[in-house]
């Protein structure tokens, strides 16, 4: 198995007006909970960014089908935007806090979303986690997300994630081990830096 980079252009133009209120909306929520709440980790990402890569892959037949899910959802905000668009989104997040938080802003945002608390990790996958490296936040404790979504990882046609550098090797072995042959990766690498795989027999 393995991971080729696909070059795809992200959207461009302004974004819809739709996507601008939920944002907006997002970002003060966000400030709000960063003020009251301690969650550490949870570094909000390129909202904007990854709604147009979110939108190019949507618009273009680079996706096997229309199933996502975001690892690490945070504050679900990615995993809305891929509904936006179009995806049939899930989002799996280990703190019960931020997974709370998701659901209310996909609820109040009428969005078809579902997050589970756990960790992305299929069960079985932590003894390959540990034996890639040690890290900073990362947890596969609480493995049974999947069991909440009713899906595997395999099912999964886009899945994105948003790593710290030193997860990075992490995820794209994770990715390759348990991913459906042809899904992809999207992952955002800070200061405006997506990239996107595709998971290949040879």
């Amino acid at each position: 198995m393995r991971l080729v980079d696909v070059h795809i252009e992200a959207a461009g133009g302004k974004l819809p007006e739709e996507v601008r209120r939920f944002l907006h909306e997002a970002d003060e929520r966000i400030a709000r909970f960063q003020q009251e709440s301690r969650v550490p980790a949870f570094v909000p990402s390129d909202y904007p960014g990854a709604y147009r890569v979110l939108a190019a892959v949507a618009d273009s037949p680079l996706a096997r089908g229309m199933q996502f899910c975001e690892w690490g959802s945070g504050f679900g905000v990615v995993t809305c935007l891929a509904s936006m668009v179009g995806f049939d989104a899930t989002g799996i997040e280990v703190s019960p806090e931020l997974v709370e938080a998701a659901r209310m802003l996909a609820e109040d945002a009428d969005l078809p979303v579902e997050f589970a608390c756990g960790s992305f990790v299929p069960p079985g996958g932590d003894d390959r986690v540990h034996s890639i490296g040690e890290y900073a936040w990362f947890t596969t404790e609480s493995d049974y997300a999947y069991n909440d979504l009713g899906l595997d990882p395999s099912d999964m046609d886009l899945i994105f994630a948003y790593p710290w550098p030193d997860e990075e090797g992490m995820l794209g072995e994770i990715f390759c081990r348990y991913a459906g042959h042809g899904a992809l990766l999207a992952s955002y690498h800070g200061a405006g830096e997506f990239r996107i795989r595709r998971k290949l027999r040879k």
